[in-house]
């Protein structure tokens, strides 16, 4: 199934440019499969739409991510899930295009920075309903009301890639840079501390409940990552779409939303400091190691309906 991609639009993090057409020259959406998600940097697309607490989390979907699924995926007044919201991200952009969402958040840190985001949004004139849920979505099901079985048109999550990721850093006189909010909480209970088998029955656990949300033709986007654990490549995506298959969902895409800027017909990498050190110290020991310019998007539809995307 193809689909829209987003329009390059201006960045205010980057320095300004000549246009290399006319500006007054309409460019029409492409039908492709790559989301053109990073036209502005993550500080830009958060900036003013989301609390300063949110830039803690350790590890923040894209909004362009979510918005551009939730534009593509469903309808004004259709039902948004995140399983794993974090800071609310999933549910600020549902919000903020007419729909209703709910999320559940393991971690009450996160929880109630996603309850702020969802306040802020209604405060821009958000329209849609929005509301985040306390606890373990490997319980999805009993979390949320019965009544809510069957009505849920897109979920979009993702899982996490290890207690410990890129945080934020500050340089330090004499001591070079120090590194904070790079961490979950400290629960092991949290998917995040768990080994890859571990974490794979925990994700489709979550599919699973997730499956018994959807309504038939529902759709589930979930945007993951392949990583290296020492020096082996860890095939995440792969993992993914067997967990999905697993609880009961249909593959029907994968595409790519990439986490760099198109300029001139190039590639803008937007990666943070800590994955430049890595790929430089793994240059300089040989290794042909390259910057991480998008996340695959594993999409799955639950059996028994057309795609609601099918309705564009």
């Amino acid at each position: 199934m193809a689909k829209r991609t987003l329009l390059a639009a201006p960045d205010p993090d980057e320095p300004r440019r000549e246009p290399v057409t006319d500006p007054g020259t309409l460019v029409p959406p492409q039908i492709l499969s790559v989301w053109v998600t990073a036209q502005q940097a993550g500080p830009s697309q958060r900036r003013g739409r989301y609390t300063p607490d949110s830039v803690k989390h350790p590890a923040r979907m894209l909004p362009a991510i979510a918005a551009h699924a939730i534009e593509t995926y469903t309808q004004p007044g259709d039902l948004v899930l995140d399983p794993m919201c974090g800071i609310g991200t999933t549910l600020v952009e549902a919000v903020h295009a007419g729909r209703d969402a709910v999320g559940v958040e393991y971690e009450s840190r996160w929880a109630d920075i996603a309850d702020a985001n969802i306040s802020h949004a209604h405060h821009l004139g958000a329209t849609g309903r929005g509301a985040v849920i306390r606890g373990d979505a490997t319980a999805l099901t009993s979390l949320l009301p019965a009544v809510l079985q069957g009505q849920v048109a897109l979920v979009v999550t993702s899982p996490p890639y290890g207690p410990t990721v890129h945080g934020l850093v500050r340089p330090t006189p004499g001591e070079g840079v120090a590194k904070s909010d790079n961490r979950y909480g400290t629960d092991k209970g949290n998917l995040a501390y768990q080994d890859l088998p571990g974490l794979l029955e925990g994700f489709t656990g979550i599919l699973r409940g997730c499956a018994t949300l959807l309504r038939p033709g529902g759709i589930v986007v979930v945007t993951v990552r392949p990583w290296r654990k020492h020096g082996d490549l860890v095939d995440l995506p792969s993992a993914v779409i067997a967990a999905g298959v697993t609880a009961g969902l249909t593959p029907l895409e994968r595409c790519v939303a990439l986490l760099a800027a198109v300029r001139d017909g190039r590639l803008v990498p937007r990666p943070s400091f800590f994955q430049l050190q890595q790929v430089r110290k793994a240059r300089s020991l040989g290794v042909p190691m390259h910057l991480i310019a998008h996340e695959d998007v594993i999409i799955f539809v639950k059996r028994g309906g057309e795609p609601e995307a099918g309705r564009r």
